[in-house]
């Protein structure tokens, strides 16, 4: 059974930065990515990046977001930069595993003054 979990988030003011980072573990790890669930909207995707590092950005995140992963440690990042009170949602991180597909319990990001 693969397991994720998440850290880094937390409360931080409009133009600040996070970096959210996730560990998988209990099997072959291929596709990760961020997604991310406002109150009252629906989850929606982030960021992705495949084992061989090509990345995919939700167009509202492009510019200020980074993904990146570490394939010796099964873990992917998230450096969120300019943040903004639009931004504010349960981030959550999500691996693909023998086609699979597993969730982290999610991190709060709260951007705000």
């Amino acid at each position: 059974q693969v397991q994720v979990v998440e850290s880094g988030g937390g409360l931080v003011q409009p133009g600040g930065s996070l970096r959210l980072s996730c560990a998988a573990s209990g099997g072959p790890i291929a596709g990760m990515g961020w997604y991310r669930q406002a109150p009252g909207k629906q989850r929606e995707l982030v960021a992705t990046i495949t084992v061989g590092g090509r990345t995919n950005y939700a167009d509202s995140v492009k510019g200020r977001f980074a993904i990146s992963r570490d394939n010796a440690k099964n873990a992917v990042y998230l450096q969120m930069n300019s943040l903004k009170p639009e931004d504010t949602a349960v981030y959550y991180c999500n691996v693909l595993s023998r086609l699979q597909s597993y969730w982290g319990q999610g991190t709060q990001v709260t951007v705000s003054s």
